[in-house]
Parts: C-alpha cells; sequence; structure tokens
C-alpha cells in the first residue's frame, strides 16, 4: 500500500505520517520547497517537491499512489479569495490531478472542519453529519466549498470526508498560548454564559481518520471524529492546570464586545503588515459562540470509533512534549 498524504509537515498531517509508517505503509508526502520539514527528518519517506495550488507538480505526487490523505489546508488568510484559493482551488487541483493520472485509486479521504458546517443551535442538538452548512466564516465556508466539490466526484473516485472540530496535543502551536497563559497562572473565560466545544486529541483524531480509510461503508460517507464529550472552557482550564502543575489559576471574564474590538484592531494590524493575522475579526466571532459542538455517533456505528483519550490525560501528553521541546 502506497498511500499520498497532503500537509505532512503540519501538525495533523505528521502525526498521521508517524500513524502509517505503524501500519507499515509506503508514504509519499508533497511538500513545498520552503516548508520546515522537521517532522519528517529522518523518516522513510518519500518526498515530492511541489504544491496544491501549481497544478503541473501534481501528476508526479499522485501517480501509482493507492490512497490519497488530503490533510494540508489553509488556516489564516487576508481575504475570503484567499482562503478559496488555498482551501477550494488546491483542492479542485488536486481532485483533478488524481482523476487525470491515478484511475486505480483505492480512497481519497480530506480533512474538511466542523467549521464547514458551523456552531450548533444548544447543547441538546449537536451538530452531525444531516445538519445543513451553516458556516460564519470566509474559512468555514471555503472548507464547505471544497467538501461540496469532494462529494461531487464520489461516482469517479472512493472518496470519505472526515471533520474534525479543534484539535490538540504535542507539536499543536495553535493551542500553545492557552498553555502558556495557564503557566503563568490565568486563563480568559469568553463572555458571561458558559460555551461548550468539542474536541479531539490528535490520536483519537489519527486512529479515526485510519479506521473511516479501511471500511468500504465509509466510501461516499461523512463522518465527525471527536470527543464524544463536550467541555466546557473551565474544564479544559482545570485540565490544563492539573497537567501543568499550578495549585491555582484566576479565570478572568472577557466581554464579547471586547473580544470583538481586540478582533477587529488586530485585523486592521494584519492589514497594515500584509500578513494574515493570527486573530482577526472571523476568530473572535469563532470564540464568542456558544456551542461548537459536534456529534461522533455515526463514527462510532460504522466504523468502531471511540475516543479513547481523556481530557487530563491528553493535556498531559500535551504539556509532557512542549516542555521537552521547550515550547512551554
Amino acid at each position: 500500500m502506497k498511500a499520498l498524504v497532503t500537509g505532512a509537515t503540519g501538525f495533523i498531517g505528521s502525526h498521521l505520517v508517524d500513524a502509517l509508517l505503524a501500519h507499515g505503509v509506503e508514504v509519499r508526502c508533497l511538500v513545498r520547497r520552503q516548508s520546515n520539514r522537521r517532522w519528517l527528518s529522518e523518516k522513510p519517506v518519500e518526498l515530492v517537491e511541489g504544491s496544491l495550488t501549481a497544478p503541473e507538480s501534481l501528476p508526479a505526487a499522485v501517480q501509482g499512489v493507492d490512497i490519497v490523505y488530503h490533510v494540508a489546508g489553509l488556516v489564516a488568510a487576508r481575504s475570503e479569495a484567499e482562503f478559496m484559493r488555498g482551501n477550494r482551488d488546491a483542492t479542485v487541483n488536486l481532485v483533478e490531478a488524481v482523476l487525470r493520472h491515478t484511475p486505480q485509486l483505492q480512497r481519497f479521504v480530506f480533512l474538511s472542519s466542523l467549521a464547514a458546517v458551523g456552531p450548533a443551535s444548544s447543547l441538546s442538538e449537536p451538530v452531525t453529519e444531516e445538519t445543513p452548512y451553516h458556516p460564519i466564516t470566509a474559512y468555514g465556508r471555503s472548507k464547505r466549498a471544497a467538501e461540496e466539490y469532494v462529494l461531487s466526484v464520489a461516482d469517479r473516485i472512493p472518496v470519505t470526508v472526515i471533520r474534525p472540530p479543534a484539535v490538540y496535543g504535542p507539536r499543536d502551536a495553535a493551542t500553545l498560548p492557552f498553555f502558556r497563559s495557564v503557566r503563568l497562572g490565568f486563563a480568559p473565560l469568553i463572555g458571561f454564559r458558559e460555551k461548550y466545544l468539542s474536541l479531539v486529541h490528535i490520536r483519537d483524531l489519527v486512529r479515526g481518520i485510519l479506521l473511516a480509510a479501511a471500511s468500504e461503508r465509509a466510501v461516499g460517507r461523512v463522518y465527525f471524529i471527536s470527543s464524544e464529550e463536550y467541555y466546557t472552557w473551565a474544564q479544559l482550564t482545570e485540565a490544563a492546570r492539573v497537567a501543568i502543575g499550578r495549585r491555582r489559576v484566576w479565570r478572568l471574564r472577557v466581554p464579547h464586545a471586547v473580544v470583538m474590538g481586540i478582533a477587529s484592531v488586530a485585523e486592521v494590524a494584519g492589514w497594515l503588515t500584509r500578513r494574515p493575522p493570527v486573530f482577526d475579526f472571523e476568530k473572535g466571532l469563532d470564540i464568542v459562540q456558544a456551542y461548537w459542538i459536534c456529534s461522533p455517533e455515526r463514527a462510532c456505528k460504522e466504523l468502531g470509533y471511540r475516543q479513547t483519550v481523556g481530557l487530563v490525560e491528553g493535556m498531559k501528553e500535551a504539556v509532557a512534549w512542549y516542555r521537552d521541546h521547550g515550547w512551554l
């Protein structure tokens, strides 16, 4: 079995590469020339230089593989058009290369996002695979567009779509500021009403991806791979406090208006510096939502997926890795 992994130099993709190698799969990685390849260093993988936005570079990546794991995606951009180029158009380019050059493909696995659908309306009604699309950000709309394109070719190649919520674990830089804040002894809580979210540890996500890729029942299907619990920010803060070993963490309630004000200023700063801001208006809109929750019930029933990493265990693993690598 030979697999192509896009996004292999990133957090999720590099863990997927490790799992594939552990299962005896021959792995090819599409990497950009300027990519940091630290997580692939000294691993028995084939590297093909190219870009999802350069269609001429893709035949060399897709030819001769049995399965494609399309993990790469753009998570920060200065405009909706930029998100569309990095997520929708890049996915179209990859799928078209597969259609032309890889007729024997056994599966195309696309890593989408809960953001492609949008938040849930209440705690009792988590998002499911049957929930109509209602993305609230440009990122979510671009992932929806990519997802819809992948599903539109399901009659020509066997496809499976995976939608994770927020992902955490070793090598993740996105959640690192949260852990650093807790280490310093304080944690902001957004708004004055409780917020709930689904979360998935990287080991559970990768296991869910592999289960879906191996299941004939998953062809043409969409799955949420997620925690089976919904967490509050207070629970996350407490688990991080325990993992880090602090005796006390001060929790500060931040009104939505303040969050959106900071987000707006950060967005303007991003435009002035011509760099995609880490925090902007739409990311502010994301974090003030009350219910970023989804149900993994379909994956549990059809794939045999279960959450195996508890919150405290997962936090401790992440913290230990951050400390070992000098990140925390």
